[in-house]
């Protein structure tokens, strides 16, 4: 079995990447911002776009056949560290609702900017699949 791309409908039509590949044993997502169904970044503030992009991400996730579970590695870019960290309560409360209480290997990286200028907040992540 070679590489699988995955782009489920149900996300924005991507344009130079996918948003999921599949190997044998991994699968790899792509960055995922606040894209709603309409191709505009959520309105609201870090906690909302954190809901959106991991909503996105784990919908990826499970249409290249994974589930939460299954992360590995999640890296998330922020454009604004203390701000993240000012919502960290929340935020978890999120990641509790969404993915659950299976923590993977995960980086904070602060960026200047992402593709979308109004995002906040992007997340990439690897997932190992049985």
């Amino acid at each position: 079995m070679g590489l699988e791309r995955i782009n489920p409908g149900s996300l924005a039509r991507p344009s130079g990447f996918s948003h999921a590949v599949r190997s044998p044993g991994l699968i790899h997502l792509s960055g995922q911002t606040a894209l709603g169904p309409d191709g505009r970044i959520v309105a609201g503030g870090i906690v909302e776009q954190f809901r959106q992009a991991l909503s996105n991400l784990l919908e990826a996730l499970r249409a290249a056949g994974g589930a939460p579970a299954d992360l590995a590695s999640v890296t998330i870019y922020l454009l604004d560290i203390p701000e993240y960290q000012a919502h960290g309560r929340q935020i978890r409360e999120v990641w509790l609702e969404l993915v659950g209480h299976d923590y993977p290997a995960m980086t904070g990286v602060g960026v200047t900017g992402l593709w979308q200028p109004e995002a906040l907040v992007e997340i990439q992540a690897t997932a190992v699949v049985g």
